[in-house]
Order: C-alpha cells, then structure tokens, then sequence
C-alpha cells in the first residue's frame, strides 16, 4: 500500500470515528441535557408590571424518562404567572399518566395549552431525508392513535385554558390578557375561521397560540392585532450546523426562526434570501414579537440532538418604556 492509499485510509477512518462520537453525543448526551432559556419581550403597555410566562413544548414522553419528568417538575420553583404548554406531549399510548405527573406542580398555576399530532397520533419510523423535501408533512398511511380525551381533561382538570381553535381572556399576574388559539396546523386541524376578529382593547395584549407556526396561522393572528405568538414544533431543527443553525423546520417557517425570539409580520415569510423570508431586522415597527420553543423532546424513532439542547423557555413580558 502506497502513502496515498494510506493517507486516504486514515482519513476516512478518522471521519468515521468523528462520526460516531458526533452521534454518540447527540444520542446520549445532549438529548438529555436539558436548559432553560430565559427572554425579555417589550410587548405591554407602558408602565405596566412585568408578566412572567413559563413554556414548555414538544416533551415526547414515553414511561420511563424519569430525568425529563423530574426536570419538568423541578420548573414551578420558577414561580411563573403563566404557564403555556404548546403540544406534542405524548409518544406513547401509555404516555398520559407520566405526562400529568410531569406537569402535576405547574397545573397548580394559571395556564393554558393548544395540542399537536404527537397528541393525537402515534410517532411512526420516517425517512429523515423526507424533512429536506416538500412532503414533510404527509402522514403515513396508517396511525395509532393516542388517548387525547385522557390529555384534554388532565391539562383541564385545574382550570387551564384549552386554546384549540378557542379564544379566552385569562388574568397574567396584574393583567388581562386575550389569547387566541388554533389546533395543530400540522395536521390541518386549525380553525382560524373561529376565532378571527380584531384584538380586544380592554386588555393589556393579545397573544396567540399554536403548535405549529405555520406562515398561513402567524400571518392571520398577527393580522387580527396578536402582539405576541408563542409556538414549538420545530425542534429547533433538532439536528443544527454550528455557527449556522437549523437546517429545517418541519413547516413553512423559515430556519432563521427555527427557536428563540424573532419578530413576525403579515408578509413577512415572502421576502429575503434565507428560507425565503424577511429578517427581524426589517420588521416594521408594529410587528409582532414571535418565540418559538425548541422543546424538550425527540420522536423515539430519531432519539438524537446535536447543537440543539432541549429547552424550556422563561419569557418575561416587560412594558414597552422599559
């Protein structure tokens, strides 16, 4: 064997123990590696008291992840005024039990949730090139369902709001605040037909609710006058490039909105280079405020996160003179 045969052998050998460490880590480390994010958000009234809004999103649980189960629970000594659940809470038919225990302490708090296809349907193998193509939505063609009745009336049972195609106006801390919500537009469940109309004056903002933050949703909730949209769904892209970031968003939002805070506007996802949508940067003054949870689970069938931590987000509502 020449020098260059066995250059090229090293090489490839040390790509593939690359490889494996990279997916070593994202399978057994930091898919458990749970964070809190923590944002502030410029969206009351001026003078008004700060609200502070717990969100938990995307948990895919199945029996025996004890660790996310004990963390989502160790998450109420946050002492949040609100708590919004944003779907995908289940990943197995026998998921429910360990879900309410997971969210037995935050039930006791004012909250609120919309629900998403893991709720309703069963995780299936997939094809993760499929998340690449314009059929990332399509359904399989056969699907166990999940025992979304038993979910409903958990989340409900202290009160919560359910938000599924519903508006309500809820108390945050010192305010009212209207919340307008759709089912899961993932799975075409969304009836925004509903709950269209003009944002109520008498409270200190509209906020909009929703799994999935498909453009056709945002635009719709941001037309009628939300200030804030709060979603999960994406994962963050869940698999991410350092430095660059999510390479999908299993929906029509763009990547650069993958997780975190951006600002939304009707229009907005027409226009720029990158996933073919405007940037924050050229929001117009009265665009809405839009966070987007990269959640704290994975399907079982892709049990994997690489620069992308699972998260809970600690959103503090702040008036806008602040």
């Amino acid at each position: 064997m020449d020098d260059l045969a066995r250059t090229a052998l090293r090489t490839a050998g040390g790509l593939a123990g690359a490889g494996l460490v990279g997916i070593a880590y994202a399978a057994f480390v930091e898919r458990t590696w749970f964070t809190l994010r923590r944002f502030a958000v410029p969206a009351l009234p001026p003078g008004a008291a700060p609200v502070r809004i717990l969100q938990v999103s995307d948990l895919h649980l199945t029996p025996g992840q004890t660790k996310k189960i004990d963390w989502v629970r160790s998450l109420a000594e946050l002492d949040p005024d609100f708590v919004v659940n944003s779907g995908d809470n289940l990943a197995h038919l026998d998921a429910v039990p360990p879900l309410l225990r997971a969210m037995e302490p935050l039930l006791e708090r004012p909250g609120a949730f919309v629900l998403g296809s893991n709720d309703y349907f069963a995780p299936t193998p997939k094809n993760p090139a499929r998340y690449l193509t314009s059929r990332h939505a399509d359904a399989p063609a056969r699907r166990s369902t999940l025992p979304v009745k038993a979910l409903r009336d958990g989340l409900g049972s202290k009160g919560w709001a359910d938000l599924n195609n519903a508006r309500r106006i809820v108390r945050m801390g010192d305010h009212d605040v209207e919340l307008v919500g759709v089912n899961d537009p993932h799975i075409g469940y969304d009836r925004y037909a509903k709950v269209a109309g003009s944002a109520s004056t008498d409270v200190a903002l509209t906020m909009g609710l929703v799994h999935a933050p498909y453009q056709r949703v945002l635009d719709a909730m941001v037309g009628d006058g939300a200030s804030v949209v709060l979603a999960g769904h994406t994962h963050g892209g869940q698999l991410a490039v350092p430095l660059w970031g999510a390479l999908v968003t299993n929906c029509d939002l763009d990547t650069r909105r993958a997780k975190g805070v951006s600002r939304w506007w009707p229009g907005a996802g027409t226009a720029g280079a990158r996933g073919g949508a405007a940037p924050s940067s050229d929001a117009p003054e009265d665009a809405a405020w839009l966070h987007v949870s990269a959640g704290l689970g994975t399907s079982p069938y892709a049990p994997v996160r690489f620069a992308c931590r699972p998260e809970a987000t600690l959103l503090t509502l702040l008036a806008r003179d602040s």
